[in-house]
C-alpha cells in the first residue's frame, strides 16, 4: 500500500468513526474500492473536479455518509447522481436500501455500472435518463448537486410516493431557495452535517407534502 493509500484509508477510518458509523470488513473494502475507482476513472473521464484521492475521502465518501442517519428508504432515488454520489456510498453502508441512481450523462452512468459490478452491489440500479422522462415511485428522493431546491422538487414530484420525502444536500445558500418551492411542499427539518475534514458548511433539508396536499 502506498503512502497516499495509507493516508486515505486512515482518513476514511477516522471519518467514519467521527460520524458514528460502524462498518464491517466487506463494507470498508467496498468504500476503499469505490475510492480507487473514482480516482482511476476521473483521470480519463473527468467525473469530478476533485483530483486528489485524499480530498475525495471527505468531499465524496464522508459527505455522502453523513446523511445516512436520515435515510431509511426502503426505495431511494438519487437524482443527478453524477458518478453515483451519495447513492453508491449509502448502498454500501445500508445494504437493505434499494437504490436507484439517475443521471443523463452517459460516461457517468457507465462508471456507476462498472462500480456496481466490481464492488458486487446487488441493491443498486443505475439508470441513464433525464428526470423528466423517468417514472417510478420512491419513498425518498435525494439530491447532492442536481439543481436549485425549487427545480429539484418540481422535477421529481411525480417520483415521490405518497407520504414520501425529499432530501436535499445543500450549502448555506439554501435559505434563499426556499421561496421557490412548489405549492404544497414544505421543509419539515434541517440538519447541519458535520463532515469530517471538510471546512465547508453542509445542510440537509428534508421536505414533505403538506397534509392538505395529500388529501
Amino acid at each position: 500500500m502506498t503512502a497516499v493509500e495509507q493516508q486515505s484509508t486512515a482518513r476514511l477510518d477516522e471519518g467514519l468513526e467521527r460520524l458514528g458509523i460502524e462498518v464491517d470488513s466487506r463494507q470498508r473494502e467496498q468504500l476503499l474500492g469505490l475510492l480507487g475507482l473514482l480516482h482511476k476513472w476521473n483521470r480519463a473521464y473527468n467525473l469530478t473536479a476533485i483530483r486528489s484521492v485524499e480530498e475525495m475521502v471527505p468531499r465524496h465518501l464522508l459527505d455522502s455518509a453523513a446523511v445516512l442517519p436520515h435515510v431509511h428508504g426502503p426505495r431511494l432515488l438519487d437524482v443527478g447522481t453524477g458518478p453515483g454520489l451519495p447513492g453508491l456510498v449509502l448502498a454500501i453502508l445500508a445494504p437493505t436500501l434499494a437504490v436507484t441512481l439517475l443521471d443523463s450523462n452517459g460516461k457517468k452512468v457507465r462508471f456507476q455500472r462498472q462500480a456496481v459490478m466490481e464492488l458486487g452491489l446487488t441493491n443498486v440500479t443505475p439508470v441513464q435518463a433525464r428526470v423528466e422522462a423517468f417514472s417510478g415511485q420512491f419513498d425518498q428522493v435525494i439530491s447532492r448537486a442536481f439543481a436549485s431546491l425549487g427545480d429539484f422538487v418540481a422535477l421529481t414530484e411525480p417520483l415521490v410516493a405518497p407520504g414520501g420525502q425529499w432530501l436535499a444536500m445543500k450549502g448555506p445558500a439554501v435559505e434563499s431557495e426556499l421561496v421557490d418551492l412548489p405549492p404544497g411542499i414544505e421543509p419539515v427539518e434541517r440538519y447541519e452535517l458535520a463532515v469530517p475534514f471538510d471546512v465547508g458548511n453542509r445542510l440537509l433539508v428534508r421536505l414533505e407534502r403538506r397534509e392538505s396536499a395529500l388529501a
